[in-house]
């Protein structure tokens, strides 16, 4: 006959087994979800452009945005952390981000990184282009 420790411990143990079973289904489930977000940005005003004594360019702006990132949220997503960015290429760096702006085009590009309640976090973005920064200093 087993004593109830041993029983309890049985239970406890397979108990374990089967939420880690459930816990690697879940991480493994995301993988099977293909989100397809959508972005709209409009840029509507450049209030303030100007060089900081550091020599980046400051830029302070107004935009809407409009989307749509419903695909994104599944039944395992436990936060969204979404940021908009404004990005140019040169023919010395691919992506830059700062300084030298003027008369520069220039994409918003939306990020968003996914935090599951299980399994590992991933990340992903859209570029919108057509922006061009102003000519002069304001």
């Amino acid at each position: 006959m087993h004593s109830v420790m041993l029983r309890a411990n049985a239970l406890v143990t397979f108990s374990v087994a089967i939420l880690a079973l459930m816990c690697a289904m879940a991480s493994l489930s995301d993988y099977l979800n293909s989100p397809s977000p959508t972005a709209q940005v409009q840029v509507l005003n450049v209030y303030r452009f100007q060089k900081k004594r550091n020599g980046d360019d400051e830029v302070s702006l107004t935009f809407n945005i409009s989307a749509n990132l419903q695909s994104v949220f599944t039944w395992n997503t436990k936060q969204v952390f979404v940021f908009l960015a404004a990005e140019y290429g040169t023919p010395k760096n691919a992506l830059n981000q700062g300084s030298n702006l003027r008369n520069k085009d220039f994409n918003l590009t939306l990020h968003w990184h996914v935090m599951p309640k299980t399994g590992k976090m991933f990340a992903d973005k859209i570029a919108m282009t057509g922006f061009r920064f102003p000519e002069t200093y304001r």
